[in-house]
């Protein structure tokens, strides 16, 4: 049996973020997902679903920290229908999400509307492990000094020159 499902849609509120009472890190929120075709009852336009979705420990603490309102995301997970009952007695049905992995849909620059609270992740220099040395008892070569700071550049944040 399959049950995946995958979701791109905008957060209609800010994560709520909970705990079990063994602690274990839940977050509920909702997407806006667009339907890809328009309705004749609505002029052709495109009807949106809002979609209640559910993650754990954590993926929900990654949702809670690094998402809110209007962010766009993507949810991968699996669909799930919850029986329960509400105040007055009446058995109800519940459609959600249970997130397995929830993505960036949008830089956050393109989520704040302008460049506003945004700056780039830092540059730090990487060296790569030496590879293995002929004849080296241990199979590897000692590790090369690191480079200078100098040789490296700030890459500019251009992405016209981007093929897609």
């Amino acid at each position: 049996m399959l049950n995946h499902i995958v979701l791109m849609g905008r957060l209609t509120r800010d994560p709520e973020l909970r705990r079990t009472g063994s602690g274990i890190a839940v977050a509920s929120f909702s997407l806006a997902v667009d339907r890809d075709f328009g309705s004749s009852a609505n002029n052709g336009e495109k009807e949106t679903d809002f979609i209640d979705i559910v993650a754990w420990r954590n993926t929900a603490e990654f949702v809670s920290k690094y998402f809110t309102k209007g962010r766009m995301a993507v949810v991968s997970g699996r669909l799930q229908i919850r029986n329960w009952t509400d105040k007055e007695g009446n058995k109800r049905r519940s459609a959600e999400v249970v997130a397995d992995n929830v993505y960036f849909g949008d830089s956050k620059r393109d989520a704040a509307g302008d460049n506003s609270g945004y700056s780039p992740a830092p540059s730090y220099g990487y060296s790569a492990p030496a590879a293995p040395a002929a004849g080296s008892s241990h199979g590897y070569a000692a590790p090369a000094a690191p480079a200078p700071a100098s040789d490296f550049s700030m890459i500019e944040d251009d992405d016209s020159q981007l093929p897609f």
